[in-house]
């Protein structure tokens, strides 16, 4: 016989009871729990949004470092404190109307009073919040656009007053590069006035026309450099500019013992003007001829070379002498107008070589290597889609 096992049962009342309760705390619970969903569908959604903003959780940016922050995060803590501020600037406002409007209407005196110091905080507190950030943002901008505007107005004088210079010394070389040939023509010509049948006079016409010419070249440089030539954009290849400029010095390489070496690592393809770019290779190597034959160098010899960069971007030109060289201090002043040291070299030619040379975009460069002479290097920006088909070999 199974034992039975006694269930103790409550009584029908109390069992009633409980149902109810328990149904009453659900319905407690689940209407407590609905505006904490709301608010938490709420963080979770703005979270979220924050998140596909590139925002890390708002709850650790306070704890970061600024300097460690993008911009957007910096703007989200800004725009979260004024927030906060806000909110507590109208939370005090609520709480000094509840205490105000009671007394206003019991103690009249009393509330006014409470409401005057009251209000004089909350005055400064919504004057801090709401519109010192504004004026502050507004005497910032205002300052900083004086300071451009005061830096941009010193760097124009200063720029004026260095054209001006710059127009006064080369006005006085002008003047010096023309008036002392024209001195010198005048001088004999007056010696030949005063003795018509004099025995010189034919070797006074002589230099005289020889002083005029010097003008003359001159002035024609200098128009050269003053004007801006048209220059046709197409595509160049450098190694057949090298070689045309190299073919007007055989002869005279030639006579004077010079060796050319040259050597050419690609075809050199660029965008410019080839007889612009002729004319600056004429006025390099020429310079260096001079250079060999004024110092009476023994084994004179020129290089000119030609490759690319490691990058293939960009078209690079050498062309150097053993010579004596250039003096360092003097690297940029052979680039000013007028500035030579042959005797009678009108001291435009490196000036208008680099013009020509930036007008196509490059740059060019001048060193004295260790074991001497000169070094000039110019580069170019290569041509775009431009294919090398082989390398060329060197050639002397």
């Amino acid at each position: 016989m199974n034992p039975r096992v006694a269930i103790p049962c409550a009584p029908t009342g109390t069992l009633s009871q409980n149902v109810l309760e328990d149904s009453s705390m659900a319905r407690s619970r689940k209407r407590g729990a609905a505006p904490w969903r709301r608010r938490h569908r709420h963080r979770r959604h703005r979270d979220d949004s924050l998140e596909a903003r590139g925002v890390r959780d708002p709850s650790l940016l306070e704890d970061l470092d600024e300097s460690l922050l993008d911009p957007e995060e910096r703007a989200y803590l800004e725009a979260r404190r004024v927030a906060e501020e806000k909110v507590r600037l109208w939370g005090k406002a609520w709480r000094l109307a509840i205490v105000v409007v009671p007394l206003m209407i019991f103690i009249p005196l009393v509330g006014f009073i409470v409401l005057f110091f009251g209000g004089i905080d909350l005055a400064k507190r919504a004057y801090k919040v709401l519109y010192e950030p504004r004026l502050r943002e507004k005497f910032v901008d205002d300052e900083v656009s004086k300071r451009i505007s005061r830096t941009v107005h010193q760097e124009r004088r200063s720029l004026e007053d260095e054209h001006s210079r710059s127009l006064e010394k080369l006005s006085a070389s002008i003047a010096h590069e023309i008036r002392n040939p024209i001195t010198a023509a005048k001088s004999l010509v007056q010696q030949m006035g005063e003795d018509p049948a004099g025995m010189d006079n034919v070797e006074y016409a002589k230099v005289a026309l020889e002083e005029l010419e010097r003008v003359e070249r001159s002035i024609s440089h200098l128009l050269r450099f003053a004007r801006e030539e048209e220059m046709r954009h197409v595509e160049v290849r450098m190694s057949e500019v090298l070689d045309s400029a190299l073919e007007t010095f055989r002869e005279r390489a030639q006579r004077e013992g010079i060796e050319i070496e040259c050597q050419f690592d690609c075809e050199g393809r660029l965008l410019g003007d080839a007889e612009q770019l002729r004319r600056v290779v004429i006025n390099l190597v020429g310079n260096a001829v001079d250079s060999l034959l004024d110092a009476s160098v023994q084994n004179p010899r020129i290089q000119v070379a030609m490759g690319e960069n490691l990058a293939g971007s960009e078209v690079w030109v050498r062309i150097a002498d053993n010579g004596v060289g250039i003096d360092e201090e003097l690297y940029e002043k052979i680039f000013n107008p007028f500035y030579t040291s042959k005797e009678h070299g009108t001291g435009l030619g490196l000036p208008i070589t680099r013009k020509l040379v930036e007008a196509h975009g490059g740059e060019i460069e001048v060193e004295s290597p260790a074991d001497g002479g000169a070094e000039f290097l110019l580069t170019f920006r290569k041509a775009r889609n431009a294919r090398e088909p082989g390398a060329e070999g060197g050639r002397s």
